[in-house]
């Protein structure tokens, strides 16, 4: 599907998640996830909105795209993993090194307690559906209240479109590598 074959509302969606990404401009290539999800404008619409306020949030970006990318790793969701790599990298500084780090996730020898405390934060909320004690109480020594209440949110967020983008078995874009994205 081509730009030209959406209606303007639906445009107006493609252009709020491009700059939430930092894509704006970048292209104007509408992926078949994007094209996918674009056929039912009141889900994705709805998606945006979590999607975008989670993207601008007070997260630090860095915290951010590691949860993004932890989760998307956990369910091996190619299409979310590559997307990240590449946004982690370019929005948030993550290095080659720390990628590989995620992949072996909150366990990896290198990762500041920090760093760590929002992997394992991710892992215990795919695995118990909750953040232990211990991983709250370290989290809470650098995020406020808002910033504890919009990891879990930013988790399940992510979350869905895993699970969305893996049962729809969205193909990957011409150069993407999926989970062999380093």
């Amino acid at each position: 599907m081509t730009p030209a074959e959406f209606t303007p509302d639906v445009l107006a969606l493609k252009q709020q998640i491009d700059r939430a990404a930092g894509l704006e401009g970048m292209t104007e290539e509408v992926s078949e996830w994007l094209a996918t999800v674009l056929r039912h404008p009141t889900l994705l619409r709805a998606h945006t909105q979590l999607a975008v306020a989670v993207m601008d949030g007070l997260l630090p970006a860095r915290d951010r795209e590691l949860a993004i990318l932890r989760t998307g790793w956990l369910c091996q969701a190619p299409f979310e993993w590559g997307g990240h790599v590449e946004l982690g990298k370019r929005l948030a500084g993550i290095t080659a090194e720390e990628i590989e780090w995620v992949v072996i996730g909150s366990t990896a020898p290198g990762w500041r307690p920090h760093d760590r405390a929002v992997l394992r934060a991710v892992e215990e909320l795919l695995g118990d559906a909750m953040i232990s004690d211990q991983t709250w109480s370290t989290l809470a020594q650098t995020y406020d209240e808002r910033q504890l209440m919009e990891l879990p949110i930013l988790v399940g967020q992510y979350l869905g479109v895993a699970y969305l983008q893996n049962s729809l078995r969205v193909v990957l874009p011409q150069g993407y590598q999926g989970l062999r994205q380093r």
